[in-house]
């Protein structure tokens, strides 16, 4: 596995991620434009803005993930099961590239 393209591969992501949860968190907090002063429309507005939040929160939580697997590419043990030691399979990492655990562990977590 060539780690420098994996690494590579993953710095992109997260810069698409943070311009994503940036994107969304600004867009619920109406930063950019006003509310609507129809009382149905905030209503809608408002389910909308929770579903922004999610997405945000889910593209932090990615990009934390990200970060520990540019970190285990540093320290040397990227691609290694935190559950058995085992190396976790090259298409489960090119699937998840910030997958901690092998096929094996992670469906026993389940």
């Amino acid at each position: 596995m060539n780690l420098d393209k994996v690494r590579e591969q993953l710095l992109q992501r997260q810069q698409m991620l943070e311009a994503r949860a940036d994107k969304t968190a600004r867009d619920a907090s109406h930063r950019d434009e006003a509310v609507s002063a129809d009382f149905a429309e905030q209503a809608s507005e408002r389910e909308n803005d929770d579903v922004l939040r999610t997405i945000s929160v889910e593209a932090r939580y990615e990009i934390q993930q990200i970060g520990q697997a540019l970190q285990r590419i540093e320290d040397g043990n990227y691609g290694e099961c935190s559950g058995c030691g085992a190396d976790i399979g090259t298409e489960r990492l090119q699937a998840v590239p910030y997958a901690t655990l092998c096929i094996k562990c992670a469906a026993a977590q389940e």
